[in-house]
């Protein structure tokens, strides 16, 4: 049976329009969209937006999200904080995970995400041993996603080695070792673990370039060469650092490194890419790739500033994820991405696109159509064909009265924290509504819990 949602105003491709109502057929895609529409029946007064991908998260992270930010000795960079998550991790059990992915879904969902990637790489015991079932970890996100009613992209990750080149990998990093093989075990059994749900999709992962080499990822791309569209997705040229230490290893940056010896196009999803020359910027926006840009944790680790005006400029595709979890917003996300440009240059609206145009407009369509790219979900814009993720704005809310078309959108990404997300789909089922989700108290009670377990051991 098809399902009909009427709302007074939406944004649609070609452009804001009123009085909108869209069908969904039983399997949860878009059949129908009709401006103007007439009849008895009434509009709802919020208004509607595509759902935002998420497309890059740790969930693992959400447990110690504020638990790094005393200074240490000697100056805290990225590294220093990878030792405090190394030990929060050390105590990560299954079901702990399952638990902290529950609550860091929710929240994704309460904030207007509808969809995630989930960049695993925590697969194995304490010891590093493989558990019963290779894909244990994996599984436990992804069954967190279905529990709660979130889109998920599973994208296990191949981390083999401990630096560029082969180094070995230290004892913190044997829960995440793979060789090709085992890894392509955890892939398959995934896809099987989710071959009737819509709502999911498998992709694939290379940690970074230090943790693969050339050959061992080859061979995980050869092995699924016949997937076409999978996401692919990888770590690159986050930190000054691992510039400099993939110049000494090979002599070129890590972008160039990538482009030379992987074809890059339009599956891949390239997070973070902070650091990156003139050159690598334009070579990345042409591929078609997507830039993973994740703003509140590459402040908060001090990455540094993507090149954006400059790929922008060029036609690069883009996304947003929260990454560490420091923060789980859209909308700071797209600020952050914005503001960071402003502080570098002086100037306001960057990244609007052109004269006369609405920044937050340009961030949203492109962060939700790039991120839904990212993903390998058919999201990211209210038109047939398209799963039902929506976002239900509340326009009667403080942050929102009085504001038509892209000042919906400038004013809810730009004039405050507060949440103006009322309802929330996931491919056309309702799993957010007037700002509650039905399982939120349980959920939460369930994560407190395990956070007095896991604090009780550090």
């Amino acid at each position: 049976m098809v399902e009909n949602l009427r709302f007074s105003s939406a944004l649609l491709p070609q452009g804001w329009a009123n009085n909108v109502q869209v069908s969904i057929d039983p399997e949860g895609n878009i059949c129908g969209v009709e401006p103007g529409a007439d009849g008895a029946a009434p509009f709802d007064e919020g208004c509607l937006i595509a759902g935002m991908a998420n497309l890059h998260s740790h969930a693992h992270q959400r447990g110690m999200a504020g638990l790094a930010e005393r200074a240490g000795v000697g100056g805290d960079s990225f590294w220093t904080w990878r030792t405090s998550m190394y030990q929060f991790l050390d105590r990560m059990q299954p079901q702990q995970l399952h638990t902290i992915a529950s609550q860091l879904y929710l929240e994704m969902l309460k904030a207007g995400y509808t969809h995630v990637a989930e960049f695993q790489y925590l697969h194995h015991r304490l010891d590093g041993r493989p558990y019963d079932n290779v894909a244990e970890m994996s599984l436990q996100t992804l069954n967190a996603a279905q529990e709660v009613g979130l889109g998920i992209t599973n994208v296990p990750v191949l981390y083999e080695f401990g630096g560029f080149g082969g180094q070995a990998v230290s004892e913190q990093q044997r829960r995440f070792q793979n060789d090709p093989q085992a890894f392509l075990a955890i892939v398959e059994a995934l896809e099987v673990a989710s071959a009737n749900d819509l709502n999911v999709v498998t992709g694939i992962a290379a940690h970074s370039l230090r943790a693969i080499t050339k050959e061992s990822f080859s061979e995980v791309l050869s092995a699924r060469a016949s997937n076409i569209g999978q996401p692919i997705h990888i770590h690159i040229a986050e930190q000054a650092s691992e510039v400099d230490d993939c110049v000494s290893w090979c002599g070129a940056r890590p972008v160039a490194y990538l482009y030379e010896n992987f074809e890059v196009n339009a599956d891949w999803c390239l997070v973070h890419a902070t650091h990156m020359n003139q050159a690598e910027t334009l070579q990345m926006a042409g591929s078609g790739a997507v830039a993973g840009l994740c703003p509140t944790t590459e402040a908060n680790l001090g990455d540094g500033f993507f090149n954006a005006a400059a790929y922008m400029d060029a036609g690069g595709k883009l996304g947003i994820g929260s990454d560490s979890h420091i923060s789980i917003s859209p909308t700071e996300e797209l600020r952050w991405f914005e503001y960071g440009q402003r502080l570098l240059t002086g100037k306001r609206n960057r990244l609007s696109g052109g004269p006369d145009r609405s920044t937050g407009r340009n961030l949203f369509e492109q962060a939700a159509v790039g991120g839904a790219q990212a993903c390998g979900h058919d999201g990211g814009a209210i038109e047939v064909g398209k799963r039902a993720d929506f976002v239900v704005l509340d326009t009667a809310s403080p942050l929102l009265c009085e504001r038509r078309g892209d000042e919906l959108l400038d004013s809810w990404i730009f004039s405050g924290n507060a949440n103006s997300v009322r309802d929330v789909y996931v491919g056309g089922r309702l799993v957010v509504e007037a700002g509650r989700h039905e399982r939120e108290t349980q959920i939460s009670q369930r994560f407190k819990v395990t956070m007095q377990e896991i604090r009780k051991t550090l």
